[in-house]
């Protein structure tokens, strides 16, 4: 269980719970060990808001193991086999075949059970080349500091084992006595510098962990101060930091940043792939394994560091032997509490070392205590082999007979060697199983270090048991190493990482290395005293720069920048720290309570489909978050409002190996499965939004719906719960503009499969209440079909207008005698050489938007062209009863290029842009005739050209009889009023109750749009029009509706392509009279028209007029009129019509090369698009023909009874 120990967390919660991600520091340390302790507290006195945590538990001295069994309950074993034991077990051991290491996980790190000897650095070390020449300078007051704070103190006696050590090496010249001063308490007076600890009991118990409160570590001291400063410190224990990922603010734009919005914070320090903190600094502190792991791990999600990252791993030449069955009076095993009272504390075993001999050619040899917890089967074969002889376990056998007897085992101690290894060893990451894996440095001393053993054994008597591993360390350094630039290093002298990059000093600002893995060369000896000091130096340096930063960024410290080096650097008369008053004034609680883990639920889904049509896989962890429910109303079954429990944190990984060879990291995610839109009020979306981090250093946004709609009930219901629409974009820092980022569209599924697997996988006390509630939304969306939202309510006198240029109304008297108009729009400033004249389709305007800041009239003025808008006998300001599209194309299109030639003089061009219908208008005119070619400068087409392919659900609609029954059932008028406060007759009622029960894709709360729906089918994807244009497309432009005009189009959707009234085929046999140069543009997320519209134009102009410039789009995520009336077609259709109008334009003026801006446009889509509305087969068409036979049965009888036929 997780514990915090913060003074300002408590009760912190906002209306979704508590979020670790909100919570940020100054800075984070990693990781308790000497060198974490060290920062936290200088920082804490410096005022600094510091946050440290710890990968194990606080340990009190009554917790600590004193048997066999307890201590095995507390080992963690990782080997290249597997691993076993507790994640935070207090013992972690790492068997590497060959060689061997342990580690302590604890808050206070490796002071917990470890001798605690403080040794000087050694001169031989700070004369080595890889020894940093910075750390000289302040080297000797760094280690002043540290021997202050920690105090350590000499033996109070000579114990057996030292005694033995002194007389085996009286007749050897080579080696002599080493100072041995240890973090020990051996005080029996109450003294200041000693409060709140026991005086050593010289039980020989140190390393599994002092049980008598007797030891100096860290959590008593640095780590203690650090908490009661000023500042306080926050110490959250049992979380493991698993990689650190600079904040998206830092080096891209605020598109890089999951929740939209920029976060102050530059790092964020993850503890799962779902949950962390954020801080200006990070401090990692993690030991050498622990940083090194972290870092691997961070550089896999982009964060650039040194090749030399692992390389400089130094096993400090150690190695273990274990001396048993000696003649000597040796007394090295510890004791039990029982025998205290048996025997003096000058006869007792004493504290783990007090002995140390260093040897004239560089290693070192010291005595030590094995405690009575340990099991002695370790030391005694399984991990060692025997000298002179093999036979262990004949000893081992003896012992255990001997102490069921009751008689003290054989005597023995513990042999620890060290000394100068090459320090070439190397940490690596196995990407396979997310493992540290570690080669030992080459050991020049070995053979020497085996003799002198032997020696002392031959001295002693008794059996020599020597490790089976070529190293056996408990004193790791390097693989951070500290070095001037990162072809040497990983860091510089100061801590810091580098940024690899053109200049050789840049480092990641804020990103610290504070421990062992910084030391660039073994030490020789015991190295706490090095790591220590190593730790006071990166300390004031960080200090400094924190201070600078907040300073830079008003972020003023709480104590003023003259007193930091006072209180920053304290000595042992200011250290008043006692162990109890860990917990005084602040308020522990599990991090896990505090973001209500009972009320989450763990959801994990698989998808698999295809990016930009390259494979790619999704493996997500989602944590579905209920903590706070009083903002959500119970009670409310069909409320608009998505339940807590289906929005969550998203976590896990992409695999597209054409993207990036390597996993893209998702290291931020939200999900929402119960999305909702008040522009689709009908519509349930699942949102998926994830940023992904790469090792190469490159980000990408991955956002994607599963979209539900009520179309024919639940027809569709299991394919669109499983079916991720996506789009993958590539995030680019701010100041990289050199190429453009990748931009990819695709599908993701979820097989049924892995739907099944996600279910009985599911995690989480709420997880019934969680399938509960999506269930409910599912029978919300598709069976109810009632609207949880609304479009907005607009009234005529709040809806904004946007001021519009001034326009000249034409009237225009056709051949035939009917009168048409149209506006004109002049350009400021200098004119383009043609006008250009604009044809809109059968419903709706989409050029002139009142209530849009950009339009296609807008646009065009902007860039300097004349614009004309026809209306012709098919706008609804001035319809005509009876008409057909051939009308529109023989009469009115010629009257308005007469009318704009008139003006322009006889030789002038026109571009003409047509949509949809006006597209069909366009073609019949040029190729009926009634147009020439050479009149026209381009021709620029949207979703429709002289072919017409219609999606499922229209052709169905054209084939049966209803437009013709439609026609007889409205009678002499063919004109359909659209607007609810105009004037309807029963008969036009009906029609428009009998239009709006025609199954669309997407239904709307607006009465206009479900009548036009009805006719055509959605003539736009609502989420890409505004709400403010909805209505006015609705509610202003559209009164009424012409309904003659459909007879044509519907024989021209039958056949696919143009024909005339009577569906003669008396336009495709000229392609001749389309000499002209083309742009067909078609929506990739199909309504109405299907891509082949425009394909099979493309190829038509190609095959017949190859002299001319042809160009296709198809344009992702946009369907019919919204390729006008979008919100974002200015930036994503409008360029393509430009350019190719500026092409031809060129071509007019010999100017053939393609400028920049073409070549940014002209992207052939690499697809053509799916039909929403055909995934559902031939059982979804079935069902449209039994509801179109339906209704117009209805209307057959209801037509008969009213006229009494």
């Amino acid at each position: 269980m997780a514990r915090v120990y913060d003074r300002e967390m408590k009760g912190r919660r906002d209306s979704d719970g508590f979020c670790l991600g909100d919570v940020g520091y100054d800075a984070v340390i990693v990781g308790s060990g000497y060198g974490g302790s060290v920062a936290a507290c200088r920082m804490s006195m410096a005022g600094i808001k510091v946050c440290l945590i710890e990968k194990g538990r606080r340990w009190e001295a009554s917790d600590f193991p004193t048997n066999s069994s307890q201590i095995m309950s507390e080992v963690r074993v990782e080997s290249k086999g597997g691993s076993f034991g507790r994640k935070d077990a207090l013992f972690q051991l790492h068997d590497q075949g060959d060689s061997f290491a342990g580690t302590i996980c604890g808050l206070g790190g490796g002071s917990l059970a470890n001798a605690g000897l403080m040794v000087p650095t050694p001169a031989r070390v700070k004369r080595d080349p890889r020894w940093p020449k910075e750390w000289q300078v302040d080297w000797e007051a760094c280690e002043a500091h540290a021997v202050a704070m920690v105090n350590p103190q000499d033996n109070p006696v000579e114990f057996a084992t030292a005694t033995a050590m002194r007389e085996a090496y009286e007749e050897t010249e080579e080696s002599s006595p080493s100072l041995v001063k240890q973090s020990v308490n051996f005080t029996h007076e109450k003294e200041p510098d000693s409060k709140g600890l026991e005086p050593c009991v010289a039980c020989g118990n140190c390393l599994s962990g002092c049980p008598y409160n007797a030891k100096k570590s860290n959590d008593k001291n640095y780590i203690g101060l650090a908490i009661q400063a000023s500042s306080g410190c926050t110490v959250i224990t049992e979380c493991e930091v698993q990689y650190i990922v600079k904040a998206a603010n830092e080096d891209y734009s605020e598109n890089g940043d999951i929740n939209g919005k920029q976060r102050g914070r530059r790092w964020h320090i993850y503890f799962d792939n779902l949950e962390y903190i954020s801080a200006n600094f990070v401090i990692l502190s993690a030991g050498v394994l622990g940083t090194t792991q972290i870092l691997f791990q961070s550089e896999r999600r982009g964060l650039k560091v040194s090749e030399r990252l692992g390389f400089g791993f130094s096993s400090n030449g150690s190695n273990v032997a274990y001396l048993d069955g000696s003649s000597a009076p040796i007394n090295g095993q510890g004791l039990k509490k029982a025998e205290f009272s048996k025997i003096p504390l000058q006869d007792r075993p004493g504290p783990t070392i007090s002995s140390s001999y260093t040897s004239s050619v560089g290693f070192t040899i010291q005595s030590a205590i094995i405690p009575t917890a340990y099991p002695h089967l370790l030391l005694k074969g399984i991990a060692t082999y025997g000298w002179p002889n093999n036979y262990w376990f004949l000893h081992d056998v003896i012992d255990k007979l001997k102490y069921t007897i009751g008689v003290r085992s054989s005597k023995g101690m513990i042999l620890n060697s060290m000394g100068y290894d090459s320090g070439n060893g190397r940490i690596t990451l196995d990407k396979s199983t997310e493992k540290i894996n570690f080669t030992a440095a080459d050991d020049p001393l070995l053979p020497r270090k085996v003799k002198a053993l032997q020696r002392i054994t031959t001295r002693l008597g008794g059996n020599l048991f020597m490790s089976r591993y070529r190293s056996m360390s408990v004193h790791l350094s390097g693989g951070c190493n500290a070095a001037t630039d990162p072809s040497q290093g990983v860091c510089n002298p100061n801590g810091q990482v580098f940024k690899p990059q053109n200049d050789p000093q840049a480092v990641h600002q804020g990103l610290y290395v504070c421990d062992a893995s910084l030391i660039p060369c073994p030490i020789g000896t015991s190295p706490c005293l090095s790591i220590l000091a190593v730790a006071e130096h990166v300390s004031k340096h960080l200090v400094e720069d924190i201070i600078e930063y907040n300073k830079n960024f008003n972020h003023p410290n709480s104590v003023p920048n003259g007193e930091v080096e006072a209180q920053a650097f304290i000595d042992k008369k200011d250290l008043q720290v006692v162990s109890s008053e860990l917990h005084q004034g602040i308020n522990g609680e599990s991090i896990k309570r505090r973001m209500g883990s009972s009320n989450e639920v763990l959801v994990k889904e698989k998808m698999t489909g295809h990016l930009g049509g390259m494979p790619c896989t999704v493996y997500l962890i989602m944590k579905m978050n209920s903590g706070n429910q009083r903002s959500h109303n119970k009670g409310n079954v069909t409320g608009g409002e998505s339940h807590p429990i289906l929005r969550g944190k998203v976590g896990g990984y992409v695999f597209s190996e054409f993207v990036q060879k390597d996993k893209l990291y998702i290291i931020d995610g939200s999900v929402d499965m119960c999305s909702l839109d008040c522009r689709t009020p009908y519509t349930q979306y699942m949102r998926y939004r994830l940023l992904l981090a790469s090792a190469s250093g490159s980000r990408y946004l991955l956002e994607g719906s599963k979209i539900m709609n009520p179309y024919l009930v639940a027809s569709y219901a299991l394919a669109e719960t499983r079916t991720l629409h996506v789009t993958f974009k590539e995030i680019r820092p701010k100041d990289d503009s050199l190429e453009e980022p990748l931009n990819l569209t695709g599908q993701l599924r979820v097989s049924i499969v892995e739907l099944m697997r996600s279910l009985v996988t599911l995690k989480g006390h709420q997880r019934g209440k969680f399938v509960y509630h999506l269930l409910q939304s599912f029978f919300r969306t598709y069976i109810l079909q009632s609207p949880r939202l609304s479009h907005l309510d607009f009234s005529s006198f709040n809806l904004t207008q946007k001021p519009y240029p001034p326009s000249t109304l034409h009237e225009i008297k056709t051949d035939d005698g009917f009168i048409i108009t149209c506006k004109q729009w002049l350009p400021n400033g200098e004119k383009k050489p043609y006008p250009v004249l604009l044809i809109g389709g059968y419903v709706h305007e989409v050029f002139s938007l009142p209530t849009e800041p950009r339009d296609m009239v807008r646009t065009l003025l902007d860039e300097g062209y004349e614009t004309w808008v026809l209306q012709s006998r098919l706008h609804p300001f001035h319809p005509a009863n009876y008409f057909t599209l051939d009308d529109i194309g023989k009469f009115d299109i010629p009257s308005a290029i007469a009318k704009i030639r008139e003006l322009h003089g006889p030789s002038s061009k026109v571009h003409v842009v047509g949509h949809c219908a006006g597209g069909l208008c366009i073609h019949i005119s040029l190729m009926g005739d009634h147009t020439s070619a050479s009149n026209i400068a381009s021709l620029s087409c949207t979703n429709s050209s002289m072919y017409f392919k219609l999606t499922n659900l229209a052709r169905v609609k054209l084939r049966l009889p209803l437009l013709p029954i439609t026609m007889a059932v409205l009678g002499k008028s063919k004109i359909l009023p659209l607007l609810e406060s105009l004037n309807e007759s029963p008969i036009q009622w009906l029609v428009k109750s009998i239009l709006r029960l025609i199954p669309r894709y997407e239904r709307c709360t607006c009465k206009e749009c479900e009548v036009v729906s009805g006719v055509f089918g959605n003539a736009f994807w609502h989420e890409n029009v505004s709400p403010t244009l909805h209505h006015w497309v609705n509610k202003h432009s559209q009164p009424q509706l012409p309904v003659s005009g459909l007879l044509q189009i519907g024989k021209i959707g039958n056949k696919g392509h143009i024909v005339d009234a009577y569906g003669n085929d008396i336009y495709l046999i000229h392609p001749e009279r389309m000499s002209l140069p083309t742009l067909y543009i078609t929506g990739g997320r199909t309504l109405l028209t299907t891509p082949e519209t425009s394909l099979f134009a493309h190829e038509y102009m190609k095959l017949h007029q190859p002299g001319f410039h042809h160009r296709r789009e198809v344009v992702e995520g946009f369907g019919h009129s919204d390729v006008f009336l979008g919100e974002e077609a200015y930036k994503k259709i409008f360029p393509h019509i430009l350019s190719h109008m500026k092409f031809v334009e060129q071509q007019r003026n010999g100017a053939t090369t393609m400028n920049m801006e073409e070549r940014s446009y002209r992207k052939e889509a690499s697809s053509w698009g799916n039909s929403n509305e055909e995934n559902g087969g031939s059982g979804a068409l079935i069902s449209i023909l039994i509801l179109a036979v339906s209704i117009i049965v209805m209307v057959f009888f209801f037509t008969r009874t009213t006229t009494g036929i």
